[in-house]
């Protein structure tokens, strides 16, 4: 028998097995998306075509956007509670005065961009609970949704109708959006100095504050980004729905929060992938309509379904995160 040196199998051993949970944990996103995929293929192989990819997702690039904007907030510790309504509150600003009075409708949306920055700084500076104050915020976008589209209508922008029905040749648009999304935001957060700050501040304030930056601007720089892509989203939707409604958002609140969860974001300690996000909403276009109608599952039971499977996929995770421990 070949004799082991004393010390090999512990030493080991645990690395290799932490190294694989953490390798597990990071394709745990894309795991799920070709489950979904795989299971949509099993059920309609006709949907796995450039037409079915494009109606599959075509509410897809909204919800990524919304996800990323949620993403910025979590990597904070914090959470947005308010992105639905403020999507729909762009949507309506979209639909009407970007496409009928073209300045006003920039003003308003750069000034709703200012207005998530100053949250982000009230929310420091008075050490306040940001469900709070975002839930506040949500009845705040809603009612102004309302003043400035009292009933569903309006008309999306020329410009904006041709960006979302652009067909490139080979990939589908909404995946060729999404890849684009995940790239530039990874490189952004995950690649450059910047980023690691934005996500020390909910790694590690306390070194952060002592490296001499500041928890003030980071914050205000999170909840501005957050506006910035809830604007995208809001544009985005309403060039695929091509008019609006004041409640056209509301779902994307619990769409982007379970998207980033989803895609392996942690709810403390600055612990997010934009990539994984990404996936994660593209999960969740996929599973909430295309996959459940696909199965003849009841309208009425899909919120359900899609509940059970993110359930599904955080247990999965709970179990991945124990290993890696």
């Amino acid at each position: 028998m070949t004799a082991i040196a004393p010390g090999t199998l512990p030493k080991s051993s645990p690395r290799g097995s932490a190294a694989r949970a953490r390798m597990l944990r990071g394709l745990l996103p894309a795991l799920s998306l070709a489950l979904v995929l795989i299971a949509i293929a099993w059920l309609n192989p006709r949907a796995i075509s450039y037409f079915g990819f494009n109606l599959m997702l075509n509410l897809a690039i909204p919800i990524a956007l919304a996800t990323i904007a949620q993403m910025f907030v979590i990597a904070g510790n914090e959470l947005d509670l308010s992105i639905g309504t403020f999507v729909g509150f762009v949507g309506c600003v979209t639909a009407t005065w970007l496409r009928d009075a073209p300045l006003l409708g920039i003003v308003v949306l750069i000034g709703s961009i200012g207005v998530y920055a100053l949250l982000g700084a009230l929310i420091h500076l008075r050490n306040l609970p940001s469900i709070v104050v975002t839930l506040g915020m949500s009845f705040v976008w809603q009612g102004l949704a309302i003043l400035v589209l009292p009933k569903p209508g309006g008309k999306a922008p020329d410009w904006l109708l041709s960006i979302m029905s652009f067909k490139p040749p080979y990939i589908p648009f909404p995946i060729l959006a999404a890849l684009i999304i995940a790239a530039v935001v990874h490189f952004d957060l995950m690649r450059t100095s910047y980023g690691v700050i934005l996500r020390g501040s909910g790694g590690n304030a306390a070194a952060l504050r002592r490296a001499g930056w500041s928890l003030l601007r980071t914050k205000i720089a999170l909840f501005a980004l957050t506006g910035l892509f809830g604007v995208l989203s809001g544009m985005a939707l309403i060039g695929i729905t091509t008019s609006a409604d004041a409640n056209i958002g509301n779902g994307y609140t619990l769409l982007s929060i379970a998207g980033v969860i989803l895609g392996g974001g942690e709810f403390v300690g600055g612990r997010v992938s934009p990539i994984g996000a990404v996936l994660g909403a593209l999960t969740l276009a996929l599973a909430a309509s295309p996959l459940l109608t696909f199965m003849h599952i009841p309208p009425d039971w899909q919120v359900a379904a899609n509940g059970a499977i993110l359930i599904i996929v955080l247990a999965a995770r709970v179990l991945i995160s124990r290993r890696e421990r």
